[in-house]
């Protein structure tokens, strides 16, 4: 009851809807979408599927969430997307549920911003704070983690994951793994560095960044293939930040990784 829905909206039977939640002029809420508390649909708004949307999220006039893959072998089997709380989907951003041969579940992670036209593919797994620049694409199955940037009119590949705190420029296609804390640009998407910005921004320790320049200095021009300097650079390092991005390395991945110049 304490919610505000627009008499044009049309809510099917079945949607849960949270308190305090405002739908707007002409949108359309589907029958297995749940709403979090505060939820904010503006005018010509999308959900559908099988959608949870968490509190406090956003989202703006054309975004269209929740919607089938773009994925030739879906079959209209039931799987599920869910958005983080405090997310903002600007306009005619779209985001697909998953698949059953991808583990059919698209995620999105707390305080998200998705902005004008970017689009979030099936199975993928967005971190918390992620930013999608305008018309950013992320493939299917692609996972990204924690604090991650993706410039505007960029992509990225299917199956690629992009490590915590890692920054794509604009206009650049992202084909291969990215490092924790890697700076991307370039239309082909080079490995140009560190994202110190970014680092710095959120706070981390003037000792740790200066490992992780090491770090990334021995990956580059260490001796033996970059797995190898990787494994080495793990038994020697006392960083957690050079930690994780070995450990990132020597996980399991589909992907070749971007390696340093």
């Amino acid at each position: 009851m304490s919610s505000q829905i627009h008499p044009s909206a049309i809510v099917e039977p079945g949607a849960t809807i949270g308190e305090g939640c405002t739908i707007g002029p002409f949108c359309i809420v589907g029958p297995e979408v749940t709403l979090g508390a505060g939820v904010v649909l503006k005018s010509h708004a999308v959900v559908t599927g099988w959608t949870e949307i968490g509190d406090e999220t956003i989202v703006f006039p054309f975004a269209c969430v929740g919607e089938v893959p773009q994925d030739l072998k879906f079959k209209g089997e039931r799987t599920r997307l869910i958005v983080g709380k405090r997310c903002r989907i600007r306009e005619g951003a779209t985001l697909n549920t998953g698949t059953a041969g991808g583990g059919g579940i698209t995620r999105v992670g707390d305080d998200c911003l998705l902005m004008t036209g970017s689009h979030v593919g099936h199975d993928a797994t967005l971190g918390n704070r992620v930013i999608l620049a305008n018309q950013a694409a992320i493939a299917g199955h692609c996972q990204l983690g924690d604090d991650v940037i993706i410039g505007g009119l960029s992509g990225v590949h299917q199956w690629v994951r992009i490590g915590h705190g890692a920054i794509i420029g604009a206009v650049t296609m992202v084909t291969n793994d990215v490092l924790p804390h890697g700076l991307v640009q370039g239309p082909r998407g080079d490995l140009d560095g560190l994202n110190l910005v970014g680092l710095k921004r959120r706070g981390v320790d003037r000792a740790e960044i200066t490992a992780l320049r090491a770090g990334y200095q021995m990956l580059a021009q260490g001796e033996g293939t970059f797995l190898d300097r990787a494994r080495k650079l793990a038994e020697e390092t006392e960083s957690k930040h050079v930690r994780e991005m070995t450990d990132f390395i020597l996980s399991a991945t589909d992907r070749s990784f971007l390696t340093p110049k």
